[in-house]
């Protein structure tokens, strides 16, 4: 929740390609981030794998318009619309583009490669077919925004009567760290995107932080069963929120051009 997903990245970078925003060097390059490659396989027209600009390139012919993302969790299939083969990868990566203009998805594997602490990442996006219908429980930016409040709010409350450490000073302190690098190395979102959407993915970045670091430091004052099950209870449906946000920042360009604002 933490980290761009890389779905979000192909998704924001590609619909500043097809819209002529970017050239297709700086947008592999945004795309691609500090992984070492990545490469799509199943693209129509194509045998075995090629490379991203290509395929972008590709997914232009075939009609793509636009591209959106889904964040699926379990009994969650967000942003998605079928079929069940789509879908069940698409969870199993906990993530998935799907695109405008044509039934196609795509869906990432990663793979690590060297030896420790020269590992290199490289992603391997499948295209395989979707069902041409309007993606599962995906908000408006309004909305996102108003449920992201009021998530934080009540979420920051519960988890600092439970004084579990993702509520304090140790959030704080991890969301400022991740601001400063978020400020010197990337842009929120590629050119084109509505502020809204801008101001939307960052709430939701600093939500799924706050998540993050309460499970990872520990049980802070919750220390019985029943409290650390209140403190799950609080955070699943935070957790969800902060998903539904980013999908609804991510497909923002393409909710727009739909509605003919673009």
């Amino acid at each position: 929740m933490l980290s761009e997903p890389r779905s979000g990245r192909l998704a924001a970078w590609g619909n500043a390609l097809l819209a002529g925003l970017v050239s297709p060097d700086d947008a592999v390059l945004a795309i691609v981030g500090e992984d070492a490659v990545h490469r799509v396989e199943g693209l129509p027209g194509e045998s075995g794998l090629v490379g991203l600009t290509l395929a972008l390139g590709r997914l232009r012919t075939l009609g793509v318009t636009g591209l959106r993302v889904a964040l699926p969790a379990p009994g969650h299939p967000l942003g998605l619309s079928g079929p069940p083969d789509f879908n069940a990868r698409a969870l199993e990566a906990e993530e998935a583009v799907v695109c405008h203009g044509s039934a196609l998805g795509l869906v990432p594997e990663v793979y690590e490669a060297g030896p420790d602490g020269d590992v290199h990442v490289e992603v391997v996006w499948h295209c395989l077919a979707v069902r041409e219908a309007p993606p599962a429980d995906v908000p408006s930016l309004g909305e996102a925004e108003r449920e992201l409040a009021e998530a934080l709010r009540d979420a920051t409350q519960v988890l600092s009567q439970l004084d579990v450490a993702g509520s304090g000073p140790v959030a704080e302190a991890a969301i400022e760290a991740y601001r400063a690098r978020a400020e010197r190395g990337r842009e929120v979102l590629a050119p084109g995107y509505p502020p809204r959407a801008v101001r939307v993915l960052e709430l939701a970045q600093r939500v799924g932080l706050l998540i993050s670091v309460a499970y990872e430091n520990g049980h802070g004052g919750a220390v019985s069963a029943s409290e650390i099950a209140a403190r799950g209870e609080a955070l699943r449906p935070v957790e969800r929120t902060a998903r539904r946000a980013q999908v609804a920042a991510y497909n923002a360009f393409v909710e727009e051009r739909e509605r003919g604002v673009r």
